[in-house]
């Protein structure tokens, strides 16, 4: 591991990552044309902060920090580019349980932010990275789309 994926904070991939969220959620915005209400988190900050904060932290525990290590320990390595197959098989894993209580389309988005987050584990060797990322990929979805 390079200086840079030890330290994500100074990759610039994370920071492609961070844009990526910005970029979607624009876009997503300027399709829907929801009405936004920026406030509703201060009114019911629970409502915000499960979804934004806690569910973030607890799935990249699971999903990130034991299934994709369990996969990587324990199944024959192969790579699609950049992605393990602990990733890629986590990431299906991770989508599959969204379609419990998710509309299909909701579901099924979640596969690429999934990969997204498990790059960011296999690259950094850590949790913070891709919990930092579901957090803010969590914090501004909600916030925007969602009240």
């Amino acid at each position: 591991m390079n200086k840079i994926e030890a330290r994500y904070w100074q990759d610039p991939l994370f920071f492609a990552a961070m844009a990526a969220a910005l970029l979607y959620w624009l876009t997503l915005y300027l399709i829907t044309q929801p009405e936004v209400d920026a406030g509703w988190p201060l009114r019911e900050p629970l409502h915000f902060l499960y979804p934004a904060l806690l569910y973030p932290i607890v799935e990249e525990w699971i999903f990130r920090g034991f299934v994709q290590e369990l996969a990587h320990r324990h199944l024959q390595p192969w790579r699609l580019g950049p992605l393990s197959h602990a990733n890629i098989l986590t990431s299906l894993l991770f989508t599959a349980l969204h379609f419990i209580n998710h509309p299909p389309l909701a579901a099924a988005m979640v596969f690429i932010p999934s990969l997204v987050f498990g790059f960011f584990k296999d690259r950094s060797g850590q949790l913070a990275a891709p919990v930092l990322l579901h957090v803010f990929y969590n914090s501004g979805y909600f916030w925007i789309f969602t009240h």
